[in-house]
């Protein structure tokens, strides 16, 4: 995709993301990795409702920024998982409710937040690790991302959101609305005793989709 395309693309997600309510305001930040190896960010304190594709933040392979406004205050988040996992070609992080909800519960958890409800949660998230509450622009974010050695394409900070890292914009936007489908529904279900899946078909999309679990 040209990098004209990718920053329409960005903008065209995320003005998605804002107006089905899964992060407000100015809260959330988005970024892709453009052919030439550099990668596009969304600027601070910008809304998902109106991003600006001439605006976006433009860093080139050595990542130093070359054109833009000045970038996310989350970038150690982004360059975390960018440094940690190869394949990533996206990384999208919000503050959507449920996915926070979840994450304040004593009960989640840390190790793989979400409850086995749905065979898609399994296949496009993995396990999602609940990382420690960090105040919004910390460092130590990306050095907790770093510590999982590239094992999780997502996580959770809790009491602020998800962050998921993905091959590419689409792949990364469509895990993220599916993390908070299914903290949405772990919510609803709390107290309830659902039926969960199995081991053995947890098991079964595991190996027949490829997914990484252990």
């Amino acid at each position: 995709m040209s990098e004209a395309k990718l920053r329409e693309a960005i903008c065209a997600q995320a003005a998605s993301l804002f107006v089905r309510g899964l992060t407000g305001g100015a809260s959330g930040n988005i970024s892709a990795r453009c052919e030439d190896g550099g990668l596009l960010v969304s600027p601070t304190g910008a809304s998902f409702g109106s991003l600006d594709p001439g605006r976006l933040a433009k860093f080139d392979a050595s990542g130093r920024q070359v054109s833009g406004d000045r970038p996310t205050k989350e970038m150690p988040l982004h360059a975390a998982f960018y440094e940690t996992r190869g394949t990533a070609g996206a990384v999208v992080h919000l503050h959507s409710t449920h996915s926070v909800a979840l994450s304040m519960l004593p009960e989640t958890d840390p190790e793989n937040m979400l409850p086995p409800l749905t065979a898609y949660s399994i296949m496009r998230l993995g396990k999602v690790q609940l990382l420690p509450y960090f105040r919004p622009g910390d460092p130590a974010m990306g050095d907790a991302v770093r510590g999982l050695a590239g094992r999780r394409s997502a996580v959770v900070l809790a009491n602020h959101g998800p962050v998921v890292a993905a091959k590419d914009l689409e792949a990364a936007v469509y895990a993220m609305e599916e993390l908070e489908e299914t903290a949405k529904l772990a919510l609803l279900l709390r107290g309830a005793n659902p039926r969960m899946l199995s081991e053995a078909q947890i098991r079964d999309v595991v190996t027949t989709f490829d997914v990484e679990w252990d």
